[in-house]
């Protein structure tokens, strides 16, 4: 049963947009120094949609590598083409991965029945031995794999026994735990809703698959722990200390225009990873089409981070110490990181 809190990891770039496999190895390095239960490797997070399926590869074996048996290692090796998905769980199933996530295939829009049949089903046939976690995304995808069919995944694959589960439906996902039963594990796929499908006595999630935990692995690893144990109320003081993180996996601004006010917003993982660059850590800007943020977001994720050292240093200290930054002096002057965002709108 795979519990606890998945880093889905943000895949670091060099300054002329490469991949940074050194800094790779640090970032998986961080995570497993603070107990996070498991690595995912390429998912949306790690800007799965802009890396070539080479460079997926890449990254996929060199995390495997790195976490080796001291975690759980998750490769993203879903598309909207089961085929490529068949080969890249080809080669993360050779090189070691224990899991595999598939996000629900995106804009060509097969129905669940599709998905079910004609997706995950060639998948946990044809790799037995790999945990096949459906991603269930709609507002990403505009598909959904439904309740029934995972149970039926479920009931036909014992490798299908777990979802990463981001609806933001809380009555999907009572459905889910209807229909597959006690055994079967439901992942969070939303930081800031994670206690609350934990402690929902109709969903009993068992953890996380987590953005802010690129940045605070261990405190979101200990909001988990401390659920599963039943000290809610520890647990409770835990995510009050994560939310200005978990506030910021997306951003939305409003941004005057000559035209009028629009809504901008910055998706993860664009402001997480720009907040790694200010805090020291390995990571570099996002790849194109994904650019940079707006003054007023970046300066939103700036005050995140300013009132989590403010309040709950220790939740980045660990950052601090692993990467030798001075992590006040990095945020006290944001006006040092205004090339990480567009001067005008």
């Amino acid at each position: 049963m795979l519990e606890g809190c998945f880093t889905a990891l943000i895949t670091p770039m060099t300054e002329s947009g490469e991949l940074d496999l050194e800094g790779l190895s640090r970032l998986v390095d961080f995570q497993l120094s603070q107990g996070a239960s498991g690595i995912l490797a390429v998912g949306t997070t790690g800007e799965s949609p802009t890396l070539d399926w080479d460079e997926h590869n890449r990254v996929i074996e060199y995390v495997v590598k790195g976490v080796g048996d001291k975690a759980v290692s998750i490769a993203g090796t879903g598309s909207n083409s089961t085929h490529e998905t068949m080969r890249g769980t080809d080669f993360a199933a050779k090189v070691g991965a224990q899991a595999v996530l598939l996000v629900d295939p995106y804009y060509n829009g097969p129905s669940s029945l599709e998905i079910r049949r004609e997706y995950v089903e060639p998948v946990a046939k044809a790799f037995p031995d790999l945990e096949v976690i459906p991603y269930v995304i709609p507002g990403r995808t505009g598909t959904q794999l439904l309740p029934e069919d995972l149970a039926l995944l479920n009931e036909t694959f014992p490798n299908v026994n777990t979802v990463k589960e981001a609806t933001g439906n809380f009555d999907n996902m009572m459905r889910i735990r209807e229909c597959c039963g006690e055994e079967f594990t439901i992942l969070s796929g939303d930081d800031d809703k994670t206690l609350a499908m934990m402690t929902e006595g109709q969903i009993r999630a068992s953890g996380v698959i987590s953005v802010a935990s690129n940045i605070a692995p261990a405190a979101v690893q200990r909001m988990v722990e401390l659920m599963q144990a039943g000290e809610e109320k520890e647990a409770r003081k835990v995510e009050d200390a994560l939310k200005p993180l978990f506030s910021i996996v997306t951003v939305k601004t409003e941004e005057a225009t000559s035209f009028g006010t629009v809504t901008c917003r910055a998706r993860n993982p664009l402001a997480m990873k720009t907040l790694m660059r200010v805090l020291g850590m390995p990571s570099g800007a996002c790849r194109q089409p994904l650019g940079k943020m707006t003054v007023n977001g970046l300066e939103t994720a700036l005050d995140a981070a300013r009132e989590v050292l403010r309040d709950n240093r220790w939740v980045l200290e660990p950052v601090e110490k692993f990467f030798d930054v001075d992590i006040e002096s990095r945020l006290s002057d944001g006006g040092k990181w205004e090339e990480f965002a567009y001067s005008e709108y």
